[in-house]
């Protein structure tokens, strides 16, 4: 479990295809704190530490991404030098500072538009029509990892949903999101509650 509050910026240091996709990723985190086997998310996808290490550039960690992973997470995000938000599992007892995220990307989004306004930078995302039930104004999404406020929902005629978010200067030196632009693809999960409120209703 995760919380979508952002600790580092990952960098992917090597790419290699093999059964699975093996990837190297640079982080400012101590990898003599970091178990193999523990879970890290990769802007917003949970993986698991396969290797670990420090050499000349920095500490990095590895994980295997399957078939599966790459291709419900957004296109080219796996790619060699791109920049990956990472946040460590929560532990009993942490600050739960965002929301509760799974770590399970439930679709791939788009950025429609990216409008600063004063200091911060204003999104419309769209998302598939499979979410749409499931985003609602103040309430919580994932995007690329990191916990944000959804501020407006508008239903699209062909059953999409585009939804505004602020990303604040904070969030922006923090995260990823210093580099969004419009057309740019965006891992989406949306909240736990409305996972299973969904699933409840859909019983009745």
């Amino acid at each position: 479990m995760f919380t979508g509050i952002i600790t580092d910026i990952g960098t992917i240091l090597a790419h290699e295809d093999r059964g699975d996709t093996r990837l190297v990723i640079g982080t400012a985190y101590d990898t003599a704190t970091i178990d193999l086997g523990a879970s890290i998310a990769c802007s917003g996808a949970c993986l698991t530490v396969v290797d670990k290490g420090r050499d000349g550039t920095g500490h990095w960690f590895a994980i295997d991404a399957s078939a599966e992973t790459l291709a419900r997470t957004a296109p080219g995000m796996w790619d060699a030098g791109r920049r990956l938000n990472l946040e460590r599992a929560l532990k009993v007892g942490d600050e739960l500072g965002g929301h509760i995220v799974t770590g399970h990307v439930d679709a791939v989004g788009r950025i429609v538009a990216a409008e600063r306004v004063g200091d911060s930078v204003k999104l419309t995302v769209e998302a598939p029509a499979a979410l749409a039930p499931h985003i609602a104004p103040k309430g919580s999404i994932t995007l690329d990892g990191v916990s944000l406020t959804v501020n407006e929902v508008a239903d699209q005629p062909d059953g999409s949903v585009h939804f505004t978010l602020n990303i604040i200067p904070h969030t922006q030196a923090m995260t990823t999101l210093d580099e969004v632009a419009a057309g740019r693809p965006v891992n989406l999960e949306i909240d736990i509650l409305a996972r299973y409120l969904a699933r409840m209703q859909a019983r009745r």
